[in-house]
């Protein structure tokens, strides 16, 4: 671990020990959601996690410092930060030189967590190709990223108002394992079902973990993805949100909205058009990703215990 990022007592203590740790991102908490409900989620979940016996690791840079286990006083002021800014992992070198807060995307979160000795990751849904990629290459660092860090990462998918067939195809090029939770119909965030197919399911957190452990094994360095879907009946209506992502990208394209600015764009004109509908999928997605990685990260820690050398053999075994 590099000196640059600074490690909570808290964490350093459990990575240390190997006890379950789960890293959360804070883009979410400074740029996702609305106050107060950003704090409000913020903290509801640290206690989420820590029911569920596990250790948070909410990650963020507060005033340039990358840190790893955002004390209950950061969060809340990383919350309440108007000046605080968005920031992938190209940009947090930047930050850090400026003194900047800021909120941290999957693809810095991701980074830090692994810097930290973290190994288990949840979030909402992933970046991924923009539509129209073909011809701006615009593509979230989150892919990139994710390719070169042995995580597990939990999420809804990636958000539905992206290129979902060419995300998949980028996904299998950069080499990125995804198993779907329960189902082999990859999620689209705010649905349950984004129309797209995967090859591999998986049932249980005992075998993510496995199968994380195989990877391990092998000395592969890539993310595996768990595509965990939001519930049928809490998933914002298909045909609603089939509408609201017409809307939204010919409102987007008219007012002359691309690259980065996209995004934002087109989650505000969701959240707008559905009356709050389309946030309400979003969290329930959210604490849904956090439910499951914490029980994954006991299920490695289970791994990683005195029984840890024939677990492994047993998943290096299953794997072949």
């Amino acid at each position: 671990m590099t000196q640059a990022v600074q490690v909570s007592t808290e964490v350093r203590d459990a990575v240390r020990d190997g006890r379950p740790v789960l890293a959360l991102e804070s883009t979410i908490l400074t740029h996702g959601l609305p106050r107060p409900a950003n704090e409000e989620l913020a903290l509801e979940t640290e206690e989420r996690v820590r029911a569920a016996g596990v250790i948070p690791a909410t990650i963020g840079l507060v005033d340039g410092v990358p840190t790893v286990g955002l004390s209950t006083d950061e969060l809340v002021a990383l919350s309440r930060d108007d000046r605080a800014v968005k920031a992938s992992l190209r940009d947090v070198p930047i930050a850090m030189a400026k003194g900047l807060s800021a909120g941290t995307t999957v693809a810095a979160t991701a980074y830090l967590a692994v810097q930290a000795g973290v190994r288990v990751f949840s979030t909402g849904g992933l970046g991924g190709v923009h539509r129209g990629a073909a011809h701006t290459f615009d593509e979230s660092a989150d892919l990139g990223a994710l390719a070169e860090l042995p995580l597990v990462v939990v999420s809804a998918g990636v958000k539905s108002i992206l290129d979902i067939g060419l995300t998949l195809e980028r996904l299998e090029t950069l080499g990125l394992s995804v198993v779907g939770y329960g189902t082999t119909d990859y999620p689209g965030f705010y649905v349950a079902d984004s129309g797209f197919d995967i090859e591999y399911a998986v049932g249980s957190p005992d075998e993510v973990a496995r199968i994380a452990t195989a990877r391990d094994a092998l000395g592969v360095r890539s993310t595996l993805l768990v595509a965990n879907p939001v519930s049928a009946e809490l998933q914002l209506s298909p045909e609603l949100h089939d509408r609201v992502l017409a809307e939204a990208l010919a409102a987007a394209d008219s007012q002359g909205v691309h690259g980065h600015d996209s995004t934002p764009f087109l989650l505000d004109y969701f959240t707008k058009s559905t009356g709050g509908e389309s946030m309400a999928a979003n969290l329930v997605a959210y604490r849904g990703n956090v439910d499951l990685g914490a029980q994954v990260a006991l299920a490695l820690q289970a791994l990683s215990g005195p029984n840890a050398t024939e677990a492994s053999s047993t998943a290096g075994a299953s794997a072949r």
